[in-house]
C-alpha cells in the first residue's frame, strides 16, 4: 500500500490511529521514512511520561500529562517563519517543538495509552484540548487552563476584537477533522517555503477527507495556476464556485474562469 492508502487505514480502524496516521502524512513528504520506528520511539516516550505522573485518578491527569511533556522539552514552535516541521509529527518528536495542533496530537496518543480522558478542541487559530465533562479548556502547549474569558481573549487577539465566542469554536474534533485540519497546516506551510509540489500533496489530502470548502478549491487551484495546469486549475475553479454562497468570492471566481484557455483534450 501507498502512504495515502495506509493513512486512510489507520482512519477507518474501529479505533483510528490518529498518531500513526499523522507520520503516515510525514512518510508522503519523506520516503525513507518509517513509521513503524518512529511508533516504537514513541513507545519510550509513553513510559517516560508514566514515570512522572502524579499518584491521581485517571480523570485528574490530563494536565500533569500536559506538564510532563513541557518538563520532558515539548514546547511550541517559535521559529518564524513558521516551517513544515512544526506540523510534521515525525519532526515534532524529534525536535520537540510543533504547532499547538502536532503537540495535541502527540498529547492525544499518550492519554490513549495511559487511559486518560482527552479530547481535541477544534478552536479557531489554536488547537485546544478537554477533558470531557470539565469546565475548561488546556493549552496542548503547556497545559494552561482556559476558561470561557480566556478562550474569548485567546480569540480575539489572534482575529481582532469584533470576533465573538460562540458554541461552534469549543466542538470536540473528531479524528478526520484533526488531521484534515493537519493538512490544511502543512499545505500553508510548504507554500510559504514555495514548495509547491509538497503542498499539493496536502491540498489532495484536504479534499479526499472529504467535507472539502471553497477554499480548499481554491487553495488547490492556485497551487495549479502556479505549477501551470490550467485544465486541473479550472476543475477546482468550478467546484469552488459551486460551494460558495459569498456572492463577491463566486463573481472573483467566475472572472478568474474567464480568463483561463478552454479545457484542452489530449487523444
Amino acid at each position: 500500500m501507498s502512504a495515502r492508502q495506509r493513512f486512510f487505514e489507520c482512519l477507518h480502524r474501529s479505533s483510528p490511529a490518529l498518531l500513526e496516521a499523522a507520520l503516515w502524512i510525514s512518510a508522503e513528504h519523506d520516503k525513507t521514512l518509517e513509521p513503524e520506528a518512529w511508533l516504537r520511539t514513541f513507545k519510550d516516550l509513553q513510559l517516560r511520561v508514566s514515570y512522572g505522573l502524579p499518584m491521581l485518578p485517571v480523570s485528574e491527569l490530563a494536565q500533569p500529562l500536559l506538564r510532563r511533556m513541557v518538563d520532558l522539552g515539548f514546547a511550541q514552535d517559535d521559529f518564524l517563519p513558521l516551517r513544515p516541521q512544526a506540523a510534521l509529527l515525525h519532526r515534532v518528536l524529534h525536535t520537540q517543538r510543533g504547532q499547538p495542533l502536532a503537540l495535541a496530537l502527540i498529547a492525544l496518543e499518550l492519554a490513549h495509552g495511559l487511559e486518560i480522558p482527552l479530547v481535541g478542541v477544534n478552536f479557531p487559530g489554536h488547537f485546544l484540548l478537554r477533558v470531557p465533562g470539565a469546565d475548561h479548556l488546556l493549552d496542548p502547549c503547556g497545559g494552561r487552563r482556559l476558561y470561557p474569558n480566556d478562550c474569548r481573549e485567546l480569540l480575539q487577539r489572534q482575529y481582532g476584537p469584533n470576533m465573538q465566542l460562540s458554541a461552534e469554536h469549543l466542538l470536540t474534533a473528531t479524528p478526520v477533522q484533526m488531521l484534515q485540519r493537519l493538512s490544511r497546516n502543512l499545505r500553508q506551510l510548504h507554500l510559504t517555503h514555495d514548495d509547491h509540489i509538497a503542498a499539493l500533496i496536502d491540498a489532495e489530502r484536504v479534499l479526499e477527507l472529504g467535507d472539502a470548502k471553497a477554499s480548499d478549491y481554491m487553495a488547490r487551484a492556485s497551487l495549479y495556476q502556479r505549477l501551470d495546469c490550467p485544465n486541473a486549475e479550472r476543475f477546482d475553479l468550478e467546484h469552488a464556485l459551486l460551494l460558495s454562497e459569498d456572492p463577491i468570492q463566486r463573481l472573483r471566481l467566475t472572472e478568474r474562469l474567464g480568463h483561463l484557455p478552454p479545457n484542452s483534450v489530449v487523444h
